[in-house]
């Protein structure tokens, strides 16, 4: 339920009450002394499905741009006219399931893009947490960083100025945007510069064996379905008039992490990272844009004036085909990475079987233990570059020339000349206790010998030493 309250121009107070009364609408008409221009002030109660085509009505009897309106929120009415009303409007409020006026959503995106020095602050401290998470590999911390983000505000804002056809908060939109992520990604920067000289992360610290930084570098064609779904929940959570801090957090985790990534890959001077991290930031700032603007339209948005229409509607399909072009454009660049990771693991899983097929020739009980697939390059497709391979077998095996061997087999099979490393970890038998000694190693072994340890309950002894093998 909604409070409105209208001010009637002079000469405009016998039409609006005659609209009133031909809606059924219960109204409180108070006189104005004090302004020439006012001739009285109408306040009435309405369904909130019934705010904006009141609002027309009125409109067309003279409530033009500078009558002053305001529409709150209403815990209760009671009467009988009203029950009357809301019956009326019950098949409209459960077609739009209390979709709020077209006044009340233009109002909300005002509000949410005021005050740009909390906002920057905010982002701010939310880029520097998400960068302090993304160094710790916490994904607890990084999910806290996206709590405080500001980051709805911007993206609906410029959704909402589109479809009602105004260019003020479709620019400020924009503009927020724009600055809400190169603000994040110079804190996040500045932060991990700051962090390395003052030497609060390891020396020599590869933000690339950190599994949140990590997941943020290859960026697939999955991160289409998570932007889409911030933008579509972020602009419904407006039109229902529900609270939208934990969508807002949805939106978050579309942009503050990868744009943290970004910061990241400066400041440690991995290409690699600032591309990817960058490509998704990208991408899922033009899908949230996109899927607000086109759940507007399609929930029947439209600018006051219809004289107006035409032009919002010109302007959408503008700005729909240029990010959906520069989606297209980004969406080359994921599903190559897609695309990638399809190779890369079909790759491995070639090697696997090679690298099988060749230790079931050795003697001593030889199996494969580990196989890791190191590969380089800045841009996919990512080139192959060391292959390490761990076997596990008994003392008297040998692995002489295991490395040529399988060096020849996956060129042959992969089309890659890799290089490759074998090391040797060697399982003995034992049934003796539990015990820990260090045994020197034959011709395989380093000067510095290797350890022994057995375990009780399944009589496993082993010993392990690596050993490489070009």
């Amino acid at each position: 339920m909604r409070l409105v309250q209208v001010t009637i121009p002079t000469g405009r107070r016998d039409a609006v009450i005659r609209a009133l009364d031909d809606e059924g609408i219960d109204y409180v008409v108070t006189d104005e002394t004090g302004n020439r221009e006012v001739a009285a002030v109408a306040t009435f109660p309405l369904p909130q499905a019934a705010v904006e085509p009141v609002l027309e009505r009125l409109r067309a009897v003279g409530i033009d741009e500078r009558t002053v309106t305001v529409v709150v929120a209403a815990e209760t009415v009671v009467s009988d006219r009203f029950d009357e009303l809301e019956a009326e409007y019950a098949e409209a409020a459960e077609r739009e399931e209390d979709r709020i006026s077209r006044q009340e959503l233009q109002t909300k995106a005002e509000e949410l893009v005021s005050g740009t020095q909390t906002f920057v602050l905010m982002t701010v401290l939310s880029a520097v947490i998400a960068t302090a998470g993304l160094l710790l590999d916490s994904a607890a911390t990084v999910v806290g960083s996206m709590v405080i983000a500001p980051l709805i505000g911007p993206a609906m804002s410029a959704a909402i100025g589109t479809v009602v056809d105004d260019e003020t908060l479709f620019r400020r939109g924009v503009w927020m945007q724009l600055g809400g992520v190169l603000v994040a990604v110079a804190a996040a920067t500045v932060f991990a510069v700051t962090l390395r000289s003052v030497g609060l992360v390891p020396p020599g610290l590869d933000p690339l064996e950190l599994a949140e930084v990590s997941e943020r570098l290859a960026p697939n064609v999955l991160v289409l379905a998570v932007a889409i779904g911030a933008g579509v929940a972020g602009i419904v959570s407006l039109m229902r008039g529900v609270s939208a801090s934990l969508v807002g957090v949805m939106i978050a985790v579309a942009l503050i992490p990868p744009a943290a990534a970004v910061g990241v890959g400066i400041a440690f001077d991995v290409p690699r990272l600032v591309i990817g991290a960058g490509v998704i930031v990208a991408v899922n700032l033009l899908s949230i844009n996109l899927a607000a603007l086109v759940v507007l339209w399609y929930e029947g948005y439209r600018p006051e004036q219809w004289f107006r229409e035409d032009r919002a509607r010109s302007a959408l399909l503008k700005r729909v085909a240029v990010l959906v072009v520069a989606i297209a454009l980004l969406s080359v660049f994921l599903g190559g990475v897609t695309y990638d990771s399809y190779t890369a693991t079909t790759t491995e899983a070639e090697i696997r079987d090679v690298v099988a097929a060749e230790l079931s020739t050795l003697e001593g009980d030889a199996t494969l233990v580990d196989l890791r697939v190191e590969r380089t390059g800045t841009l996919p497709p990512l080139e192959t570059e060391r292959v390490v391979v761990t076997v596990g077998a008994g003392e008297a095996a040998s692995i002489d020339g295991l490395a040529d061997v399988l060096a020849d087999r996956i060129a042959a099979v992969t089309g890659a000349d890799p290089t490759v490393e074998v090391r040797l970890v060697t399982v003995d038998r034992a049934h003796a206790s539990v015990r820990v000694s260090t045994v020197p190693r034959g011709a395989h072994s380093t000067p510095a010998g290797s350890t022994r340890v057995s375990h009780t309950k399944s009589n496993l002894f082993v010993s392990s030493t690596p050993v490489c093998t070009q």
